[in-house]
């Protein structure tokens, strides 16, 4: 079982693919110029501050808004180890994991715990904050091979590989 910790950074309920990235950046050549705008209707400064391997918690409904894939790419390429939610928008859910990028389902951690704080995860187990543990649902067999691969594509290759 894969474990990790790492520093929260806190956000709310129905963060929009907008907020993650704006209309007007997607006309950038790549995911690499366009992350330093991630989330900057909502704070500016935060895709600076955002180091590899920290956790975006968040309320309801995360993701919500357009289909656009870039939204989770860029969360990736800011490199968020996961992302943990009270809920997440279907598609935006599908997306992610097609990019490899981790999402956890849970209700309780959001009241738990303050920007800065350290969380660890025990992926298809638990949360673990401040000595109280938080148990999580794992995602199923095909999902996590997808996520395991670093996304869908990589999946398939490897899949293909294997026939």
């Amino acid at each position: 079982m894969e474990q990790f910790t790492g520093k929260v950074w806190v956000l709310g309920d129905d963060i929009d693919t907008d907020i993650i990235i704006p209309t007007e950046y997607l006309a950038l050549p790549t995911v690499e110029d366009m992350k330093q705008y991630g989330f900057s209707p909502l704070r500016p400064e935060l895709a600076s501050q955002i180091g590899e391997g920290d956790i975006i918690v968040a309320g309801k409904n995360f993701g919500c808004g357009s289909s656009r894939e870039q939204a989770p790419e860029i969360i990736k390429a800011l490199k968020v180890r996961c992302v943990i939610a009270r809920s997440y928008a279907r598609i935006f859910f599908r997306n992610s994991i097609n990019n490899g990028l981790l999402l956890i389902e849970n209700s309780e951690i959001q009241d738990a715990v303050k920007e800065g704080d350290s969380i660890t995860v025990k992926v298809g187990e638990s949360i673990e904050h401040d000595g109280k543990t938080y148990p999580i649902t794992s995602l199923p067999q095909n999902l996590m091979e997808i996520l395991n691969a670093g996304g869908l594509v990589k999946a398939m290759q490897e899949r293909n590989k294997k026939h």
